[in-house]
């Protein structure tokens, strides 16, 4: 029997602010169901996904195989995690998630000093 698909979470692993919030999220009840892939490395993350686009804001894969970034990928993520699904379903509300999307590029702006060279 196969296992059935899974939400990965694709994050920039040497961004320190990244990884420690991608640490909570492991850490978090229902965190065995995703997979989380750090997207620093030399290796390319997907075939649909480049390094360079995976490095330059968060993606997810979801179980159905649509790749989501930025507050999608966000909503994707707390959606999968009993905790945090509130904060999913919030996140897909109209308006919520246009906000939400500029929330997150003023994020990625700053980002930008913390992350340590690889």
């Amino acid at each position: 029997m196969s296992e059935a698909p899974r939400t990965t979470v694709y994050f920039d692993g040497a961004c320190p602010v990244c990884s420690r919030e991608m640490a909570v999220y492991r850490r978090a009840k229902g965190a065995a169901a995703l997979d989380f892939v750090d997207v620093s490395g030399p290796a390319c993350p997907a075939p649909d996904l480049s390094r360079e686009a995976a490095l330059a804001r968060m993606h997810a894969r979801l179980p159905d195989g649509r790749l989501v970034s930025g507050a999608a990928a966000f909503g994707a993520l707390w959606s999968a995690l009993p905790g945090w699904r509130w904060l999913g379903r919030l996140v897909r509300l109209p308006g919520v998630s246009a906000l939400a999307e500029v929330a997150y590029g003023l994020f990625l702006r700053l980002r930008r000093a913390w992350r340590r060279p690889r």
